[in-house]
This record gives structure tokens, sequence and C-alpha cells, in this order.
């Protein structure tokens, strides 16, 4: 998959800092895990990484002094260059969980010198990544007090679940952030320019999304979870029932064939 991202002029100093400090800290690499081992996303896990601490701040405006949750934080990608940019001793943290327990149980390990970083495994079902998990998605209660959070991120997580199990993390999602906080969640979203493209045959790799459900469609029918994508109209109506008010404009990734992008999926940012 392709994690090409373009950044936006107003964080590339950010960016050039931070690359500075990892040159300094080399250490912090050893918290990347070996890429046969990682279990979701491609491209340069530490690039990566960055690069998406650059979009967090520059577009979510996240803080030094923020609570962070990290929703399906896999291995560490996010978590890792927030070692350097949250600062504990003004109250940031970081608290991630994920339904895999290899990627938590090496965050777990590589974080726990960080008081301020914590790791929790979710035992989830999921057809692709734990098909043993005790729990449905649909019914998952987040292990953190309500109002917990300042910022919420996920990437490449919604893009694998159904509408049931979307609804229920957004309410979750809403209930566990404070009010004013931010979330920052990706999606293959399915509005007329997006669907225009696919019908053209200009989205990358399979992701056609031909099984229409009405709000939501699937790349495979047998295999519903490989790749989900949701009608913005939907995805507007459930922020909204969960007090999430969505940032416009939509930050529209690559997937889909588009010329000139954020990233590779599509992002929203919505506040509480």
């Amino acid at each position: 998959m392709n994690h090409k991202l373009l950044i936006p002029k107003s964080i590339k100093p950010f960016l050039k800092k931070l690359h500075y400090q990892y040159a300094l800290r080399s250490p912090f690499h050893s918290a990347a895990p070996p890429a046969h081992s990682v279990f979701i996303g491609n491209g340069d896990f530490v690039e990566v990484g960055k690069m998406l601490l650059g979009h967090f701040v520059g577009e979510g405006g996240l803080k030094p002094t923020d609570k962070v949750l990290d929703v399906g934080c896999g291995m560490g990608r996010a978590a890792l260059p927030m070692v350097d940019f949250l600062d504990a001793k003004s109250g940031g943290s970081y608290d991630g969980f994920d339904i895999v327990w290899k990627g938590i149980e090496w965050c777990q390990h590589k974080y726990k010198k960080y008081a301020n970083f914590k790791f929790v495994h979710a035992d989830v079902y999921n057809l692709h990544y734990n098909p043993q998990g005790k729990n449905q998605s649909s019914q998952y209660r987040f292990p953190y007090e309500d109002e917990s959070f300042d910022f919420v991120l996920l990437t490449s997580v919604f893009t694998h679940m159904m509408p049931a199990d979307v609804e229920n993390y957004l309410k979750e999602i809403s209930r566990v952030m404070k009010k004013g906080g931010t979330c920052f969640i990706t999606f293959f979203v399915l509005n007329d320019e997006n669907i225009s493209l696919i019908k053209a045959g200009k989205m990358q790799q399979n992701f056609d999304f031909k099984h229409d459900y009405g709000s939501y469609a699937l790349v495979y029918d047998n295999d519903p979870e490989y790749a989900i994508g949701f009608k913005l109209d939907y995805i507007e109506k459930i922020y909204a029932q969960n007090e999430l008010r969505v940032k416009s404009p939509v930050l529209y990734g690559a997937w889909s064939g588009r010329e000139k992008s954020y990233s590779f999926q599509d992002v929203i940012i919505a506040k509480k």
C-alpha cells in the first residue's frame, strides 16, 4: 500500500527538527520493528510515523501537553515519534490499544521505560487480525474513563470494520474524549468524485468497492473486512449522532486515483 504523504509547508520545519532529533537519539530506532513483523501498513516505519505526527500536529492541532489515545496502535508507528513530542512533565501522555497481541507485546517491551506510554491488548474478534477474539467490536467498551483524552487517532482501522462496529467505536471515542477534544480518523470515503474515479478505473490496487450495500461498500463480498468504504453522508450522520463536528474539508487521499491528495486514505478530523 502506498503511504506517500503530501507535507503541508507549515509543518515542514517541525518535521525537519524532528528528523534532527531522531538523528541525535538513534536508540529510538530500536523501537521500530523488523519490516517482516509489521502486520499493517507499508512504507518506512519510522518515516511514515514522523509524517503522521506532522499531520496530527499540522492539521489536527495536537499539542505536547495532550493526552493521546491511539485506537489500533499496531506496533507503535504513531507512538515512536511521540516519545520526543509529548511532554510528560506537563501532562502529555499516550495510550494505545490493539487487537493483535504481538503488537502490544512489542510495544510494552520497547516503551517500558516511558511511564507516560501505556499499551493494552483488546481481545476483539476480527477475521484477519484476531480470529480467536472473544469480544465483538459492536459491543466493546474501551478500557478508559469518560473524558480522558484530548486527541484520539485511528489510522487504517475503520477501513476494516463493519458499520455496527464503527458506530460503537465512534460512540466510545466520543465518550472517552474531553469536550473540545479532537479525533483524527482515516477512511475510504465514497463520495461522488471518488466513485467516479473508481468507475473510470483510476483507483489504486483493487479498491473497486463493487459490492454496494447502501451506506457502505465492500471490495470482497466473501471477505468483508479486507476493505470497507463508507458513503460520506453516512459518516456525517453517525458523527453528528455522537456529538462530533466534522472539520471541513475532508482531506482526500490517493487511493481512489486523485491527482492531488493528502495521504493514502481519506482523513476526517472532528471536534467534540
